[in-house]
């Protein structure tokens, strides 16, 4: 039968009992100063995530969940290092079957279709011939579209969430386009298509069934690869294709994390490659900035310090 839930993450706060469902998102065993156990947990559901310790019958609970499971758990609520932090008590594994999906993964508040009307309109504005093909036979592929509906654009850092790989994709082919017309000389097209598929190969490097994690292919493989295969294939489906224009875009979805150090076999080496990762730059770091803003505590005037980038941000 299934259970709904009724304490979400966004509804806890500081010396609350909790005894609910969540999702185990991550799991990793520490050690105390004297040599004991203790086990650092990730809870999430659709609102938001919370880190959670485990300090009694480690091995117990450690042995009886694994990350990506539905867990009931009971724990007191206090706060470590000015965050929320719970002292769970007991946990264990709730058959999926149990459970409402769409109580666990957070999803995007805005309309996914009108998104992707709008990013399909963009696309259609595509003069070069061999570049519209290509998007045609992108969203001319039922399961593609589908699952690119539907996949987040990231586990964690931004767009975390059902929908999130359309927004941000969406939000980068508009920026894209009003660069395009700003500097004089850039591919409008290439760089529209570039934004695009950049990150097309995260339909398959993530899974969002459930919970928001890594596939094995996209473990092993990495999205960038993954897209790559995904251009080729609707590549060879095409009449005419230039080898050149083929290098070309592939060479955005190699490049666009900016320096091999960050991922990229390659780092940009053309204006149109330089310009989307720096349009990647802005739309991801926006979006997860204002999420931690969003998830802080809404009284105060400077969030909490975010460790990723090293600062407070300033709220007024």
């Amino acid at each position: 039968m299934v259970k709904t839930k009724k304490k979400f993450v966004s509804d806890i706060s500081a010396g609350d009992s909790v005894g609910d469902v969540f999702v185990l998102a991550e799991k990793s065993m520490a050690h105390k100063r004297d040599g004991n156990p203790f086990l650092n947990v990730v809870l999430a559901d659709n609102s938001g995530q919370i880190k959670g310790v485990v300090w009694d019958n480690v091995a117990q609970i450690a042995s009886g969940v694994n990350a990506g499971d539905f867990v009931h758990v009971a724990a007191q609520v206090g706060e470590f290092r000015g965050m929320l932090q719970l002292v769970v008590k007991s946990m264990s594994a709730v058959p999926a079957a149990d459970v409402a999906p769409e109580d666990f993964l957070p999803a995007s508040t805005r309309d996914v279709e009108k998104m992707f009307e709008r990013l399909k309109a963009l696309t259609d504005s595509i003069a070069s011939p061999g570049l519209r093909s290509l998007m045609d036979a992108c969203w001319n592929d039922a399961d593609l579209v589908r699952r690119f509906k539907r996949a987040p654009a990231a586990k964690k850092m931004h767009h975390a969430y059902l929908g999130g790989l359309i927004e941000h994709t969406l939000s980068m082919a508009l920026l894209a386009d009003k660069v395009a017309g700003h500097y004089g000389g850039v591919d409008r097209d290439l760089l529209i298509v570039g934004a695009v598929l950049h990150d097309m190969g995260k339909i398959r490097e993530l899974t969002y069934d459930m919970a928001i994690d890594y596939t094995d292919e996209g473990r092993l493989l990495s999205h960038i690869t993954i897209g790559l295969e995904i251009v080729q294939d609707k590549i060879q489906t095409l009449a005419e294709f230039s080898p050149e224009q083929a290098a070309l875009v592939k060479h955005m979805i190699v490049s666009h994390h900016g320096a091999r150090e960050f991922g990229s076999p390659e780092p940009p080496k053309t204006i149109e490659a330089v310009l989307l990762n720096y349009i990647d730059e802005i739309d991801s770091r926006v979006n997860a900035i204002r999420e931690f803003i969003a998830a802080d505590d809404p009284d105060a005037p400077w969030t909490a310090y975010h460790r990723l980038l090293e600062r407070q941000f300033f709220k007024g």
